[in-house]
């Protein structure tokens, strides 16, 4: 695992991942990337999330606070309405971060998400994997998950259960808190997400401390979860980016979050398209 403020780039600036960060993404389904997003990144990003918060766009999903306290902002697609989030998605070293977990010669963004606990917000987020709710099949999916503030078992950190990603099992999207306004249909290929938290001591649950600009990469079938933030000094500001592979393609299913669809493909098709665009190729050329 590499420190890339310090080590992990080329001579022209690239960042690479090692093959030990590669082996603990296929072996695990996730890897902590510590130091990869920095100041000029950090700073982008954390404008555009004051602007959204203040004026949310049109996938807004914030939830109702746990007990009246705090406040748990969510927005998704906001790549579309900002340019600073926009630039993220598309100019930063994810796309290229995900050609190389990939292996493949395209990187497609599948969407963005905005994840905001306030101090004191001690809204849990539930045990799930990320793409039974998502229009697309596929092995190369992913997503990476950038810290603005310092992130910690007390202010929500993420948490995976080893090896969930290798499971082939399918869990029912369910909305993940009151005020969200999400409700997915029943999908009776899918099942019912077991009760992790009452039976941890059979699972393999690995989770790590993070400070601004480290990045957890996990695969989209790997089952994971966050805790509130339990602290009343601290917020817990979460940006998440998704990308597909060359072995990607878009499908509907029950259960689905409508707010992902798109007119654009049809079940089957490649994932390129104006909601999907791709960012990267294998010629290094990033795409507008």
């Amino acid at each position: 695992m590499n420190n890339f403020n310090d080590i992990g780039r080329d001579t022209v600036g690239r960042i690479t991942i090692t093959p030990e960060d590669r082996r603990a993404y296929d072996k695990d389904g996730a890897v902590i990337l510590k130091g990869i997003i920095n100041g000029f990144w950090r700073e982008r990003v954390a404008e555009a999330i004051e602007r959204d918060i203040k004026n949310p766009g049109p996938f807004c999903h914030s939830y109702d606070a746990a007990d009246g306290k705090g406040r748990f902002h969510g927005n998704l697609r906001i790549w579309e309405n900002d340019p600073d989030f926009r630039a993220y998605c598309f100019d930063s070293p994810l796309p290229d971060i995900a050609a190389q977990f990939f292996g493949s010669s395209k990187v497609n963004l599948l969407y963005d998400q905005l994840f905001v606990k306030e101090p004191g917000t001690a809204n849990p987020t539930r045990w799930h994997n990320d793409q039974p709710y998502w229009p697309v099949r596929g092995w190369e999916v992913m997503s990476f998950w950038l810290a603005l503030d310092p992130t910690t078992a007390d202010t929500g950190r993420l948490e995976f259960v080893k090896g969930s990603h290798k499971w082939d099992r399918w869990f029912q999207p369910e909305a993940f808190g009151k005020g969200s306004g999400n409700v997915y249909a029943h999908n009776p290929n899918y099942e019912k997400m077991p009760d992790i938290d009452a039976n941890r001591e059979a699972y393999d649950i690995i989770g790590w401390d993070m400070q601004p600009g480290d990045v957890i990469a996990f695969h989209a079938m790997a089952v994971h979860s966050a805790g509130g933030n339990l602290r009343e000094d601290v917020r817990r500001r979460g940006y998440t980016v998704r990308y597909t592979g060359d072995q990607a393609w878009y499908d509907t299913r029950p259960g689905t979050s409508e707010a992902l669809m798109t007119d654009e493909l049809k079940d089957g098709d490649s994932m390129d398209s104006s909601t999907y665009p791709v960012v990267w190729r294998a010629n290094n050329t990033a795409c507008a």
